[in-house]
């Protein structure tokens, strides 16, 4: 479609960053110095950026150009918040609690398994990147759920093809119950899979 559009003149741009600033689509950044239209379809064509650069490097045209899409607009300003906030979530399925989650599903087929003390994502900040990245993951605390996950667990690694087997768990000897019955239920499975076990410290380490 035809419609008006921002251009940016690079010779003019003196790479002050004022109107990427200025931009509440965020349809401007930075690249090797200097102000860029990242994205046609992030311009909504009011002009917030003129006002701003100082060189008189941004003007209007009219060209052909993707229509204004506010749905990106939005999506990309949440992906970048949940980045400054800490990272995406990589979390692919649900339930995730030992208790509620099913003993067959289509995501344990080819799973490389995580079964994760519920404090550990608390106390390790970089859980979501390290640990449940590509896995699928399953959580319990068996001092507050008050049960043997070892039943469940064994029918889950017998009845799926299980990959691989991850137990994290925290250092405090509460969390031997969910190490204790992630082995053991590897073990009754009788299938010979990869596996380990990781421990976090309290202050939010991973021991070895």
């Amino acid at each position: 479609m035809i419609r008006k559009i921002i251009h940016i003149d690079e010779e003019k741009c003196n790479g002050c960053g004022l109107c990427a600033k200025a931009c509440h689509e965020e349809a401007i950044g930075m690249v090797n110095g200097k102000a860029k239209l990242l994205r046609d379809d992030y311009c909504d064509g009011l002009g917030d950026c003129l006002p701003a650069c100082p060189t008189g490097a941004i003007t209007f045209v009219e060209r052909e150009a993707a229509g204004y899409d506010e749905t990106a607009v939005l999506e990309n300003k949440n992906i970048k918040m949940q980045k400054e906030e800490g990272g995406i979530s990589q979390l692919t399925q649900w339930p995730v609690q030992i208790k509620l989650a099913p003993v067959n599903a289509p995501y344990f087929n080819g799973a490389n398994l995580l079964i994760a003390a519920d404090c550990t994502a608390y106390a390790y900040g970089r859980f979501h990147e390290d640990f449940i990245r590509d896995r699928i993951v399953l959580i319990g605390c068996p001092k507050l759920d008050a049960c043997d996950y070892t039943d469940k667990l064994t029918q889950i690694i017998t009845g799926n093809d299980i990959r691989s087997l991850t137990v994290v768990r925290m250092e405090v000897p509460c969390c031997g119950g969910i190490e204790h019955a992630a082995v053991t239920a590897l073990k009754n499975s009788g299938k010979f899979i990869p596996w380990q076990v990781v421990t976090v410290s309290t202050d939010g380490r991973i021991l070895q």
